[in-house]
């Protein structure tokens, strides 16, 4: 399966707990004022790759704790991700998704079509919110800006509401 993405970082320890293989997807709707990749924002911009030649990369990194989906908005590419999501999770890494939507968003608009479930299904933890640049901080670990949540995905699904993941 192809993805479009910006880009990969290797070994980045910004993008969520430990040490990751990060997956910066290409196109975003939000355009974020002030956001940190304003070059993923353009939907004809980027390079596509196969989901194998990714899962591949990340197979041979041994030191890596987890995947990060980040953007560009990773849920505009749900699919491809959630295909590279579930191998990663087979090698006992986990998953962090960054999005500029908000967890409700998400769920109140899935559908059998547009693979916002498949996606969330197999994310570890949902960092959601646009990026709010009066709001931004330094002291909020992985995250821009404070309004932005860092979520436990599987039990906000079990739950069906918004719960808060604890680092």
């Amino acid at each position: 399966m192809k993805i479009k993405i910006a880009g990969t970082a290797n070994d980045s320890i910004v993008d969520g707990p430990g040490i990751r293989f990060t997956i910066f997807t290409q196109g975003c709707p939000h355009h974020c004022e002030g956001c940190h990749n304003p070059g993923t924002h353009d939907f004809d911009g980027g390079r596509y790759e196969e989901t194998a030649e990714l899962i591949r990369k990340i197979k041979e990194n041994p030191l890596l704790d987890g995947v990060t989906f980040s953007g560009g908005e990773p849920f505009c590419q749900p699919l491809p991700l959630a295909e590279i999501a579930k191998e990663a999770k087979l090698l006992g890494l986990d998953i962090v998704t960054y999005t500029g939507y908000t967890f409700e968003y998400l769920i109140e608009h899935a559908d059998e079509k547009n693979g916002f479930s498949e996606l969330l299904g197999c994310t570890d933890i949902l960092i959601d919110g646009r990026y709010v640049s009066e709001q931004r901080s330094l002291d909020v670990p992985f995250r821009g800006s404070l309004n932005q949540r860092i979520l436990d995905c599987a039990r906000s699904l079990e739950e069906g509401k918004a719960v808060g993941y604890s680092l």
